[in-house]
């Protein structure tokens, strides 16, 4: 039988304030939050242009059409972080207003269905509340609540929760096993080298201060390879399939634009390394990247995409969601390449 080519996965962390809400405030980032509602759009209009499927790991709140809605859905066991600032529930909902059609920093029911409606989308989990799973404080008990509800708000909506997106990629293997019993089928697990796992607040300044510079480095040249992966290493489910991260699109820097060439060439020979090697390559950002410099960032993107189909022609690459990849990996039933 011939074997499986390679692919192009994307998956995009639709998170909004809630995301960034410890780091940054409305004033600082509201703008980027807002243009959102143009993004999303436009991230769809350029991957029917192009062909390309996407997995959107959604937040749970971001379901909710009303504040009273987010907090029928939300657990009793809230996350006991030691760090009190990291929970939602701990002050932050003072700032959020009771609908939709008030706040677009913490609602996004109408890009919902935006995405639902594209046919070759999947929506992901988030979690609910953007749960970080290494942190100190909180627990297993405490994650698989947050689970159970975002499972509860995006059944409500029709949305069959597949596939998950650790928050802040703080991947917590004593989690997965949980994420398996409540129906997920894979994760974007990190690349593999020291520079991208996240470990929480668990790490000295020095070492957050190393792996900063060694991904900012690795964004612009290959310093750690092309972090593309085969079939055979995406078939061992422990206990669901590990779909790893190959590059955060990084969004565009007037401050650094010298350096934009350098960091879209990267992301286009590792894509043609995957195809020419039957790989897959796996490029995930968040839709508020592109809040500032929308159109330098979709102008990257299509870069981006337009040599995807370069390799599609060349060597049969393809686009995966993380959920159409499972489908793949799970094709008849066997672990045998088609």
């Amino acid at each position: 039988m011939d074997r499986k080519k390679g692919s192009l996965v994307i998956s995009l962390d639709f998170e909004l304030l809630w995301g960034v809400r410890d780091k940054k405030t409305i004033s600082s980032y509201g703008k980027d939050i807002e243009n959102v509602k143009e993004v999303i759009p436009r991230l769809l209009k350029i991957f029917s242009d192009y062909g390309i499927k996407a997995t959107f790991s959604t937040v749970g709140f971001l379901y909710a059409s009303t504040k009273d809605e987010i907090l029928q859905f939300a657990p009793e066991q809230k996350p006991g972080y030691t760090n009190k600032n990291l929970s939602p529930y701990n002050g932050h909902f003072e700032l959020v207003k009771d609908n939709a059609s008030d706040d677009p920093y913490h609602f996004a029911p109408d890009l919902i269905q935006l995405i639902q409606k594209e046919k070759g989308h999947s929506l992901g989990t988030h979690t609910f509340s953007h749960y970080y799973c290494l942190e100190p404080g909180q627990c297993v008990a405490e994650f698989k609540a947050d689970i159970a509800s975002a499972k509860k708000i995006s059944e409500k909506y029709g949305v069959p929760m597949g596939s998950i997106v650790f928050p802040r990629n703080q991947c917590n293997a004593d989690y997965l096993k949980i994420c398996q019993e409540l129906g997920i089928k894979s994760y974007r697990g990190n690349e593999k080298s020291w520079a991208f796992q996240g470990n929480g607040g668990k790490s000295g300044k020095i070492s957050v201060y190393k792996r900063k510079l060694g991904r900012g480095l690795d964004a612009y040249f290959n310093i750690f390879g092309h972090h593309c992966y085969t079939w055979d290493e995406l078939l061992e489910k422990n206990p669901i399939y590990n779909i790893p991260s190959s590059r955060l699109l990084r969004s565009y820097s007037r401050k650094m634009n010298f350096l934009e060439p350098f960091k879209i060439h990267r992301i286009k020979k590792s894509m043609e390394y995957a195809a020419k090697h039957d790989k897959i390559y796996h490029l995930w950002w968040h839709p508020h990247n592109f809040g500032s410099n929308i159109d330098e960032n979709f102008k990257n993107l299509e870069k981006i995409l337009i040599h995807y189909q370069t390799l599609q022609k060349k060597y049969d690459f393809s686009s995966d969601s993380m959920e159409s990849l499972v489908e793949k990996l799970e094709d008849n039933g066997t672990n045998q390449y088609t």
